[in-house]
C-alpha cells in the first residue's frame, strides 16, 4: 500500500468537532492545549461549546481546524502506530489544510502553525472590506471551462478561478458583480449548477493581494524545517520540501488557485494508492473518489473512525 495524507480546509468546521478525541486519548488533548496556550486564549471552548457563528469566523476556524487535524494524527501515532516517515509517502493540504500538512511533515511547529493561521484568518477576512467580493462553485464545468467564464465575467474587475477542486467542480473568486456575472455565464455555457458560496471574501484571487503581504512578513519571522516527507503545494501541484520553498509558496497560496485535483492527479500517477484525510469531515475523501476511484480514500477524525483507520495502516 503506497499511502499519503490530506488535511481539510475551511468549509469542515462543526462545533464539538475533536472533543471526543480530548476526552478519549491524552496525546490528543494535549494538541488542543498546546494550541489553546499559543493563542493565549480558549479557542477550544468556542471549537466545543459555539456558537457556529463564532467558530465560523476565519480567524478562529483556520487554526481550529488545524487543531483537530494535528490531534487526529497523534491519536493515530500513538493508537495506530503510524510513522509518517516510515507509513507515509507524501501529504498535502486544502488551503489552510497545507499548514497543517506542513506541521504533519515537521516543517513548522504545531504553536506557530497556530499564531501562522490566526494571522492568515484576520488578514484574509480584513484584506477586502465586506460585501465587495464573492466566491461561486460552477458545476458541470471543467476547469478550463470555469476559468474562462472567469476571465469572461471579470470586465475590468477581479475574477479568478479559485479552486480546482475535483473534475466538474471549480470555484471562482473575485469582486462581487464579476462573480455575480460569471454565476450567469456558466449557466448560459451549460454547467449543472451555479451558486454564491456563503463566504465572508473572496479568498485566492488578486484581492487577497493585502494578506500575501501580510503572510509573507509572519512567515519571515518563524522557523520553518526541512519536511521529512514531501508537502503537495496548492499553487503548483507539485512537492515541496525546503524552508525557502515552503515559504514562498505559502505566500503564493493566499492570491493563488488550490489546485485540488491536479495535486490528486499527482499523488496517482506517482503510485499512491491510498490516501487517508485526517481531521474534521469528509469533504477530502469525496473529493479524492471523484478524482480517482481506484484510489482507496477514508478519513479519520472521531474515535468511531479508528478502527478503520488502524486496519487501513496495517495493510502494508
Amino acid at each position: 500500500m503506497v499511502r499519503a495524507l490530506v488535511f481539510p480546509g475551511q468549509g469542515s468546521q462543526t462545533v464539538g468537532m475533536g472533543q471526543a478525541l480530548a476526552e478519549h486519548y491524552p496525546a490528543a488533548r494535549a494538541v488542543f492545549e498546546e494550541v489553546d496556550a499559543a493563542l493565549g486564549g480558549s479557542l477550544t471552548d468556542v471549537m466545543w461549546q459555539g456558537p457556529a457563528e463564532s467558530l465560523t469566523l476565519t480567524r478562529n476556524a483556520q487554526p481550529a481546524l488545524m487543531a483537530v487535524s494535528l490531534a487526529a494524527l497523534r491519536v493515530l501515532e500513538t493508537e495506530a502506530g503510524l510513522d509518517i516517515v516510515r507509513d507515509v509517502v507524501m501529504v498535502a493540504g486544502h488551503s489552510l489544510g497545507e499548514y497543517s500538512a506542513l506541521a504533519a511533515a515537521g516543517s513548522l511547529s504545531i504553536g506557530d502553525t497556530a499564531r501562522l493561521l490566526r494571522t492568515r484568518g484576520e488578514a484574509m477576512q480584513s484584506a477586502v472590506p465586506v460585501g465587495e467580493g464573492a466566491m461561486a462553485a460552477l458545476l458541470g464545468l471543467d476547469y478550463d471551462a470555469a476559468k474562462a467564464v472567469a476571465e469572461e465575467a471579470a470586465q475590468g474587475d477581479v475574477c479568478q478561478a479559485a479552486n480546482d477542486n475535483a473534475p466538474g467542480q471549480v470555484v471562482v473568486s473575485g469582486a462581487t458583480a464579476a462573480v455575480e456575472r460569471a454565476v450567469d455565464i456558466a449557466k448560459e455555457k451549460g454547467a449543472k449548477r451555479a451558486m454564491l458560496l456563503p463566504v465572508s471574501a473572496p479568498f485566492h484571487c488578486a484581492m487577497m493581494a493585502p494578506a500575501a503581504d501580510v503572510m509573507a512578513d509572519a512567515l519571515a519571522g518563524v522557523e520553518i524545517r526541512p519536511a521529512r516527507v514531501p508537502v503537495i503545494a496548492n499553487v503548483i501541484a507539485q512537492p515541496m520540501q525546503e524552508p525557502a520553498e515552503i515559504r514562498q509558496h505559502l505566500v503564493e497560496q493566499v492570491t493563488g488557485s488550490v489546485r485540488w485535483r491536479e495535486s490528486i492527479v499527482h499523488m496517482a500517477s506517482h503510485g499512491v494508492t491510498q490516501i487517508i484525510e485526517v481531521g474534521a469531515g469528509k469533504v477530502l475523501t469525496g473529493l479524492t473518489r471523484r478524482i480517482d476511484r481506484d484510489v482507496e480514500a477514508l478519513s479519520f477524525g472521531a474515535p468511531d473512525d479508528l478502527d478503520a483507520a488502524a486496519a487501513a495502516l496495517s495493510d502494508t
